[in-house]
């Protein structure tokens, strides 16, 4: 079986790395020859995952297709699904999910629970909605790791805004922060993950560390699980999914966002669950039966973020420090070159002891520095 993945970014490498245990030939399509997942696959092509005739080009050769990042040609993977190529999720799945206009109309269509919103398409179209400040102003298409959302507390910060189609959140009170990866196969067979809780970095709004399984109440748990379901049978598509959830002050569940992907939140399923996201999602294409999705023991992420005032060829300080500690397990994902905020890799570890997870992953994050020569 031909399997292609848009985009090589190093969620196309842990999923070439997953790959690797069965029998089919991959190909991956990125603009950056260097990308982490080119030396991975078996066929590799240079080329923009935007252009219609580029992905047209490259899916029409191949069984499935599947993305590791929402910015792609949904025209070319809808003609392509015509004449036949699988795509996971489907291009209509897809299509809905990237614009986060549709995203949002989606949920309030569907009657799944999310936060209050309205559609701007200008900064100014804000002062017509100040009853919804404080508010968080979202950028429809192009925002990507935190980049294209602003907070606008009140008035005064309107100018802040994006002067393109957005949508205009109210600013929940958020107790909790979850993502949980849903698994749906061809037959509308599901798995879903254990949620795992989200920590933040502040100041480059990206994931600083996460623990999982979250610890929450039996109720909140079923009702996320209930919700995230929900979310991956109205898309009706198969593929794997990362619903991202908030917990209130009230103690209600909302819906934040959904990525049709393996996701940054999934990275500790490689060691610390029974069937790890990359597999599930490759079973689903292959037609395979789902993997369990049960922990094998929990675990937190610390991810590796490119330090502040440091750019260049990337250096790993202290990294034989990290690798002596018992069930820590390190990722690069083979970036040469650093710059602050950058994605370089991310540790997995794992304990029964909570309270041990979250002293090594603080210790992790203050030890091992991600910086230039």
């Amino acid at each position: 079986m031909k399997v292609g993945i848009l985009g090589g970014g190093q969620l196309g490498r842990m999923l070439l790395q997953a790959a690797a245990n069965y029998d089919l030939i991959t190909y991956v399509l990125e603009k950056d020859p260097n990308c982490p997942a080119a030396h991975l696959c078996h066929h590799f092509s240079v080329g923009d995952i935007l252009d219609y005739d580029t992905v047209y080009q490259f899916g029409k050769h191949l069984d499935a297709l599947t993305i590791e990042i929402e910015a792609v040609n949904v025209d070319a993977l809808t003609q392509l699904e015509k004449e036949g190529v699988k795509i996971y999720p489907t291009p209509a799945a897809i299509r809905t999910i990237k614009n986060k206009i549709t995203q949002k109309q989606f949920y309030a269509d569907n009657e799944i629970p999310t936060s209050n919103f309205v559609i701007t398409h200008s900064a100014d179209a804000i002062q017509g909605h100040l009853g919804l400040l404080p508010a968080v102003h979202k950028l429809a298409e192009g925002g990507y790791d935190g980049k294209g959302v602003q907070v606008i507390e009140d008035e005064k910060s309107i100018s802040l805004g994006f002067n393109a189609p957005a949508v205009l959140e109210e600013k929940v009170k958020i107790i909790k922060e979850l993502a949980l990866i849903v698994g749906m196969n061809a037959k509308g067979e599901t798995v879903i993950f254990p949620p795992a809780e989200m920590i933040f970095d502040q100041v480059y709004n990206l994931l600083d560390y996460q623990l999982s399984p979250a610890k929450i109440e039996e109720k909140q748990l079923w009702k996320a699980e209930a919700i995230a379901r929900k979310v991956v049978q109205s898309l009706k598509s198969p593929g794997l999914f990362a619903i991202e959830l908030f917990v209130d002050q009230n103690g209600e569940i909302l819906v934040n966002e959904t990525a049709p992907r393996v996701h940054n939140s999934g990275h500790h399923t490689i060691e610390a669950n029974y069937c790890s996201q990359y597999d599930m999602l490759l079973r689903i294409i292959l037609d395979y039966p789902l993997g369990s999705p049960a922990p094998i023991l929990p675990s937190a992420i610390v991810n590796l973020i490119g330090a502040e005032g440091f750019s260049g060829d990337v250096v790993y300080e202290a990294l034989d420090e990290v690798l002596k500690m018992e069930n820590v397990f390190v990722h690069l994902y083979g970036k040469t070159t650093t710059k602050p905020g950058r994605k370089m890799g991310h540790v997995t570890i794992m304990s029964n002891d909570y309270q041990d997870l979250t002293h090594k992953a603080n210790k992790i994050k203050h030890t091992l520095k991600v910086i230039s020569k």
